[in-house]
């Protein structure tokens, strides 16, 4: 979009070598997403009057006209809605899908779930797949789409719903929680326990990982005593044996650690066990919190202070907007923040000196 002397908005250029303005131009003009031009040409009565408006000018001023035979092809969708996750074996993600599944109840619609394995290429790559199949609806995790995935979900001409996080720019709907929050809340948490030299150790350090590490480091810059040699982290994947090894490498950087904030409840586990065979009192000597606070949190000896995410709550919600949306009901409040809950046990419970 360009602007003439005055300040005026002009035609854009068209992208395409035909010279038809096409369904992001008009995007673009009217300043919202091609998806919610696609619904406001489809159903101009689920968007509001103002917002009909300026798309309608945007239409007329560009001379748009909506391609017949691409509507009616597009308006053939699959009984069938796809879940990108980036991982099947993490049991974050396996509660994910249990929500989801049912969620789903007796609806006719299908779950087609894709792999993404934490890779930004193969996200691409399913998200091409599932479009060629005109699924009723997407189901994507985190908000950090590369620009290319974006595209195809803008796009996408269908609900799309981004899951486990929140944020300011949704392509659409969205569901979560705040990682940043929850990392920061949980290293106050240990400051308000008398801890001062608290360890980070984080492992494969996708962008979720990254927000909860910028969290603690917030709440450890606030209480002035952010110190770089007390973060550990790897792009290895994450294990128990890995918060084992994380563990060992930032107590002898820093041996006077007296607490650690775990990037998940593996890595936690294994700091614990790593106490136990030293003979490291926890949570006299060290204290331990982990994140996402799975069964064995409070199995564990001493029972270990996580923060509580709401991984089913939010597969089951997120079936829940995309079906309400495929029915024809418009989702009125398309980003739900559902919070997290910090679980505190033994493991931080530091008595008086």
């Amino acid at each position: 979009m360009t602007s003439g002397p005055d300040g005026t908005k002009t035609k854009p250029r068209s992208r395409r070598g035909s010279g038809r303005p096409t369904l992001s131009d008009v995007a673009d003009l009217a300043g919202v997403g091609p998806i919610t031009v696609s619904r406001a040409l489809r159903e101009p009565s689920r968007v509001s009057p103002e917002l009909r408006e300026r798309i309608d000018a945007a239409v007329k001023n560009l001379g748009y006209v909506l391609n017949p035979n691409a509507r009616a092809l597009a308006s053939v969708r699959a009984d069938v809605i796809g879940v990108l996750i980036p991982s099947v074996t993490n049991n974050v993600f396996s509660d994910v899908l249990r929500g989801i599944h049912d969620g789903l109840g007796d609806s006719s619609m299908q779950i087609q779930f894709g792999n993404t394995h934490y890779s930004v290429r193969e996200e691409e790559r399913l998200l091409r797949v599932f479009l060629s199949q005109h699924p009723s609806a997407l189901i994507v995790s985190g908000i950090d789409q590369s620009d290319e995935s974006r595209k195809l979900l803008e796009t996408a001409g269908c609900p799309v719903v981004q899951i486990m996080e929140t944020g300011p720019d949704p392509i659409d709907m969205m569901i979560g929680f705040s990682h940043f929050d929850g990392g920061k809340v949980v290293t106050r948490h240990l400051l308000d326990q008398g801890c001062r030299h608290i360890g980070f150790i984080g492992a494969r350090m996708d962008p979720r990982s990254g927000r909860r590490l910028a969290g603690y480091s917030e709440a450890m810059r606030e209480a002035g005593l952010f110190d770089e040699r007390l973060v550990t982290t790897t792009t290895l994947p994450s294990s128990v044996t890995m918060g084992s090894k994380l563990f060992s490498d930032a107590l002898e950087r820093m041996p006077e650690l007296d607490a650690i904030v775990c990037n998940n409840d593996d890595l936690a586990l294994g700091v614990l066990f790593a106490c136990h065979r030293a003979g490291i009192d926890v949570p006299g000597r060290v204290s331990i919190a982990g994140f996402n606070d799975h069964e064995m949190m409070a199995a564990a000896w001493p029972p270990i202070t996580s923060i509580r995410t709401p991984r089913y709550e939010i597969g089951k919600q997120a079936i829940a907007m995309a079906l309400a949306e495929i029915n024809g009901d418009t989702v009125r409040e398309r980003v739900i923040d559902l919070g997290f809950q910090l679980m505190t046990r033994d493991s931080t419970a530091r008595l008086p000196a």
